[in-house]
């Protein structure tokens, strides 16, 4: 079932007077002026309140660098330094340990006998790492 045409010009009207009347406020009456600006406010004058409420408000807002009390400001795992950006911006390729089993034999010009032992040691010959935008996921 289709919707009238009039209903949509009732839509329209009704859209277009809201907008005209949110349009026709003054910004006087809206947001009126005083004779004080912002640095006498800042400064204690006007109706703001006495010196020493001010100061008071402003020392609320100096706190220490360090709250041991709250602990929010421990924010040395999101600080940046040089280490933490090469590492973001060129991370280490993974480059996983092989262990090798060497089996019992004879070595030398002797042919000393040499008792089995496991070594590890690193895939890659040299660290490798990926370039900036380079993905690393699957691997």
């Amino acid at each position: 079932m289709k919707a009238h045409p009039s209903r949509y010009w009732i839509w329209i009207s009704l859209l277009l007077g809201l907008h005209l009347a949110g349009c026709s406020t003054n910004k006087e009456e809206m947001l009126p002026h005083g004779d004080h600006t912002m640095l006498d406010i800042w400064n204690g004058g006007g109706s703001v309140g006495t010196q020493q409420q001010l100061s008071e408000a402003r020392g609320e807002l100096r706190r220490p660098v360090l709250d041991p009390e709250r602990r929010i400001n421990d924010q040395s795992a999101y600080t940046r330094t040089a280490a933490n950006e090469i590492r973001a911006q060129f991370p280490r390729l993974p480059n996983p340990d092989l262990v090798m089993y060497v089996y019992p034999h004879l070595a030398g010009t002797q042919q000393t006998p040499v008792p089995g032992y496991s070594t590890v040691f690193p895939l890659y010959e040299k660290v490798q790492y990926a370039l900036p935008g380079e993905r690393l996921d699957g691997l």
